[in-house]
């Protein structure tokens, strides 16, 4: 299948198996300028042109601050082509986790201040749902993350509300593996921004990424069954239709 029709099928899908997007919604797509991100505003752009509930689109990049600065000129371009007002919301984030708080494990404060930050500006537009690029891998890692390291059963949720800030928020590309999104990042030259987190590729997830790759060689259909075993369990909403938007989740607000 071509890979723009492979995109949208998948999207399309989670989009309506968990009615994430209701008619008059405006969508942020908080873009961080990685393969992940970039994809689901293409995905999002692209669908907004025949999917049959009307919404509107922007896209929201918080600069982390770090030095030297990122160069998010690339990202405009790709919004101006595809027809999307485009946010830059500057802050000093990585002065906060990496100077003055001087994190050893950085990448939980990161998260929660940057989805603060995501969530505020979104509001402060008049944003009701944000949208973030979390894909089917990423579900099963936080799953098996949450397992290893906090010994509980839980992950993200594909939609989940934030009664402080009034705002929904999905993934759509909840059912696209990672390996679809590096290719049609590749196939379509997005243009991904390298992070410049020290931390980056030196995480616990990172090493969650290897283990399942391991255990997936000598085991295949592995993620699969995870996640399949996620959507009966209808942990955290997985079971398409389980959840509506009307939940509160005040718990996952900054998170």
């Amino acid at each position: 299948m071509e890979p723009l029709k492979h995109l949208l099928s998948y999207t399309r899908r989670a989009l309506e198996d968990y009615d994430m997007i209701h008619p008059g919604d405006r969508v942020a797509v908080g873009v961080s300028a990685g393969k992940d991100s970039l994809t689901l505003l293409y995905a999002l752009a692209e669908l907004r042109r025949f999917y049959p509930v009307p919404f509107t689109l922007c896209a929201i990049t918080i600069d982390m601050g770090f030095e030297p600065p990122a160069d998010f000129t690339p990202i405009r371009a790709l919004c101006e082509k595809l027809d999307v007002p485009y946010h830059i919301v500057p802050s000093d984030i990585a002065k906060v986790v990496f100077d003055i708080r001087k994190e050893s494990n950085p990448c939980s404060l990161c998260a929660k201040m940057r989805r603060g930050a995501l969530h505020g500006y979104a509001s402060e537009i008049g944003c009701n749902v944000v949208a973030l690029g979390h894909h089917f891998d990423d579900a099963v890692e936080t799953f098996m993350l949450n397992l290893f390291f906090e010994g509980r059963i839980g992950c993200f949720s594909p939609v989940s509300y934030l009664s402080r800030r009034k705002i929904r928020l999905i993934r759509p590309l909840l059912y696209l593996p990672e390996k679809d999104v590096r290719y049609f990042a590749q196939k379509m030259e997005l243009p991904v921004v390298k992070s410049s987190c020290p931390a980056d590729e030196n995480t616990e997830r990172e090493s969650m990424k290897r283990l399942l790759a391991s255990l997936e060689r000598e085991h295949r259909g592995l993620r699969h069954r995870i996640f399949g075993a996620m959507q009966r369990g209808e942990i955290d909403g997985f079971h398409p239709g389980f959840r509506t938007h009307e939940e509160k989740t005040d718990s996952e607000s900054e998170s």
